[in-house]
């Protein structure tokens, strides 16, 4: 009895490590399976690339907040820094501008770089906690695109500034192709650089990181300084897509983005996570969100089951750190 008893539990122990790695994947393939049966539209090549493009710009803003979850912080400004880094590019990108398209992009990502690298001493120097020190930005950077604009969205922007969120690259929309990169590069610097494992360490375990000779403070800076740079990313392409710079963009990307980050598997209490199950995260959302539409769920229901799974994820994120 005692032997049967100890089979069932090394089956059930290696079913449970089994669901806990690869539970993500199974759940998004049975969405997916799902929405193709019971909507029509939904597996057409263009409802594809409609997911694509639309799930690209909160991928883009997860990719950075992933970094940050992983050292055990958040970032809930990112969505307000995505805004005042589209009213700023979208200033310089009017179509009666003589500037490059360059100019736009490059000041929208150091705006957001900025706003990134506040964060970063604000919780690793000064030691505010992350939720506070980033909920201060979130306030202070809508704030600050608002007096920007003074309340009024900017449009009458360049074609080729538009272009970005809307053009195509070997056939593919910009705004997809940016995020695969994005996601290809992050991968890189998270799993084969010295960055990357002062990442994992410091959210691990920060006091040994510290005695290991890991500067973590330098790391926190880096973590929230990727963060602010991918929102500016995002909100460039965001106004480029809508054609307009509007103070009150990126408005619960936020949301969007840390639940991307949790369902991927990325554990809030840090030291654990991967980019490819972010990826997979932002494509259940998106998947979710649109196949929903399609078959004229009402939004209302729809926050309430985003909501749900982001809880479930938690719980199952606690469960197994106890």
């Amino acid at each position: 009895m005692d032997l049967v008893n100890s089979q069932t539990v090394i089956k059930t122990g290696g079913t449970g490590k089994l669901f806990a790695k690869y539970g993500i994947y199974i759940a998004f393939a049975i969405l997916f399976i799902i929405l193709s049966i019971t909507s029509e539209s939904f597996l057409t090549s263009t409802n594809i690339i409609n997911i694509l493009r639309q799930v690209s710009i909160i991928g883009i803003v997860a990719i950075g907040m992933s970094f940050v979850i992983i050292t055990g912080g958040i970032d809930l400004s990112v969505g307000s820094i995505m805004a005042l880094s589209a009213v700023v590019a979208a200033s310089f990108a009017k179509a009666d501008s003589s500037y490059s398209i360059f100019i736009p992009i490059i000041i929208g990502i150091t705006v957001g770089l900025a706003c990134g690298l506040i964060n970063g001493v604000l919780v690793a120097r000064w030691k505010v906690a992350p939720f506070i020190a980033t909920l201060g930005m979130m306030t202070a950077a809508r704030g600050l695109a608002m007096v920007y604009t003074d309340g009024r969205p900017v449009i009458g922007l360049s074609s080729s500034y538009n272009n970005i969120g809307s053009g195509y690259i070997l056939g593919f929309p910009i705004p997809v192709v940016a995020f695969l990169v994005i996601v290809l590069v992050g991968i890189f610097i998270l799993n084969f650089t010295v960055f990357g494992r002062h990442v994992f360490a410091t959210g691990g375990n920060e006091q040994s990181a510290k005695l290991s000779g890991i500067h973590t403070s330098s790391v926190k800076i880096g973590v929230y300084a990727i963060s602010g740079l991918l929102a500016g990313i995002g909100g460039i392409v965001l106004s480029s897509r809508i054609m307009s710079g509007s103070p009150v963009l990126g408005q619960g990307y936020e949301l969007d983005a840390i639940a991307a980050v949790v369902i991927g598997g990325t554990s809030l209490f840090g030291g654990v996570g991967s980019l490819l199950g972010t990826l997979i995260g932002v494509l259940i959302i998106g998947v979710m969100n649109n196949g929903l539409d399609l078959l004229n769920v009402s939004s209302y229901y729809q926050q309430i089951l985003k909501g749900a799974i982001i809880v479930i994820a938690v719980l199952l994120d606690k469960k197994n750190h106890q």
